[in-house]
């Protein structure tokens, strides 16, 4: 059943800023779209419908992206929300609209709106979606100092409206989708666009529109993340767990079996089988299948659905000889450095300098009123101290004046406003340590 229009609030005239935010007793609840819950565009001929809405409508345009994370395997855009001036919104089911090409097209030029953009790109990239321009209303929230920067209380505090925050762990998958969900995804972007230019009046006020629009930039074109090295470890519970190789590597077979499981299934790999009754397998390393299925955490069905599968990975584990056990620590990624709570032992240098950076990189951020780690990333403040130390400690001259320590972190992939708002403050602050 369509949904039609009905009375709204308005969001107030005087949007709210970080120093005067809208106050909680003048927020009022925004439950409905605006204009009415539109139909799901679910078919060729609709998308096309929808492109040609798309193409004449005006401005940014608003988007998000709802998966079925915890349901499903991977992280695929189930249900696509767009909304543009002149348009209203657009709700795009992908497993029905067909080849997404002609609204990548439509696409390409206008700017986008997403709050967190970092959330929704990759999956939006897996559907051939990508922006040219960007706006990230979560990322400007941060930039300017926002205490709270979810969606839902950066609309609140700036334009004083309350939205439905119902549905946000929802299988989005499952088909056809309730129409409380489907009103859900439309308010996500409903209020985008006047956000949006309240949060770039606001930056411009503050001097930090060139900075937001680096960072929206550097969202926009980073490129996807590396794949973890051996992330079987990271099985939650698992680290201080298993001190032996034998139990490690009855986690890696029993990890990779659920994994590929997962997969063929297109389940999520913790509903096939849940991370604790891989480390109580890995612990307990029963012999034989009836000592297997004896253990509590296999006792569900799911779990004996497949307990072929789980007795063949544990069997592949106990059978490998010592020489091709997994070693007790994993090897690091290509340039990750080792933690820095062993460098007081093996690299002095670095963890003496270590402190001093990550103090100074803090009180600039707290003058500019910026998290510290918007202002620097951690893994760049911990490689300026590693690299400065090693070298300290291979006895090199090491220049740490403005400028040098400049080009350290543009090559480090810091940008242009980071570089000039941090480093001179690292810079003297390294002329005292060293």
């Amino acid at each position: 059943m369509t949904v039609g229009p009905q009375h709204h609030p308005r969001a107030v005239p005087v949007p709210g800023t970080t120093d005067s935010p809208i106050a909680p007793a003048d927020v009022v609840a925004y439950t409905r779209p605006r204009d009415g819950l539109p139909p799901v565009t679910d078919s060729p001929a609709a998308l096309q419908h929808a492109v040609q809405a798309l193409a004449s409508g005006s401005g940014p345009v608003a988007v998000d992206a709802e998966r079925a994370s915890g349901f499903r395997y991977g992280q695929d855009a189930y249900l696509i929300q767009l909304r543009r001036e002149g348009t209203g919104t657009v709700l795009v089911d992908p497993l029905g609209a067909g080849d997404l090409h002609p609204l990548a097209e439509v696409l390409e030029e206008p700017e986008w709106i997403l709050h967190a953009a970092d959330q929704d790109l990759p999956c939006l990239a897996e559907r051939g979606l990508a922006p040219r321009r960007l706006f990230d209303t979560e990322l400007a929230a941060r930039l300017l100092g926002r205490e709270h920067v979810g969606l839902g209380a950066v609309v609140e505090e700036t334009l004083g409206l309350r939205l439905a925050k119902d549905h946000a762990a929802a299988d989005w998958s499952i088909r056809p989708l309730p129409e409380s969900w489907l009103v859900y995804a439309a308010l996500d972007v409903e209020l985008l666009i006047p956000l949006r230019q309240a949060l770039a009046q606001e930056l411009d006020s503050q001097g930090k529109a060139a900075w937001a629009a680096q960072e929206f930039e550097y969202e926009r074109t980073r490129p996807a993340r590396s794949a973890k090295v051996d992330p079987w470890r990271k099985t939650p519970k698992a680290g201080r767990a298993l001190r032996n190789r034998r139990s490690l590597a009855v986690l890696r077979e029993m990890w990779t079996a659920r994994e590929a499981l997962a997969a063929d299934l297109d389940i999520t790999p913790s509903k096939v089988l849940p991370h604790r009754a891989l480390v109580t397998a890995a612990i307990m390393r029963p012999t034989s299948r009836r000592k297997l299925m004896a253990l509590h955490d296999f006792s569900s069905r799911q779990a004996r659905l497949h307990m072929e599968t789980w007795w063949q990975a544990l069997d592949r584990a106990l059978a490998l000889p010592e020489e091709e056990l997994p070693p007790l620590r994993g090897p690091l990624a290509p340039g990750e450095l080792t933690s820095p709570r062993s460098w007081a032992r093996h690299h002095t240098d670095a963890a003496r300098l270590l402190d001093p950076v990550r103090a100074a990189v803090r009180r600039r951020a707290e003058e500019l009123r910026v998290p510290q780690e918007l202002l620097l990333a951690p893994d760049t403040q911990r490689r300026l101290a590693w690299d400065l130390g090693e070298a300290v400690a291979a006895g090199q001259d090491v220049d740490v004046r403005a400028g040098a320590v400049k080009k350290r972190l543009a090559a480090m992939d810091a940008r242009p406003w980071q570089v000039e708002q941090v480093g001179p403050t690292l810079a003297r602050t390294l002329r005292r340590v060293l």
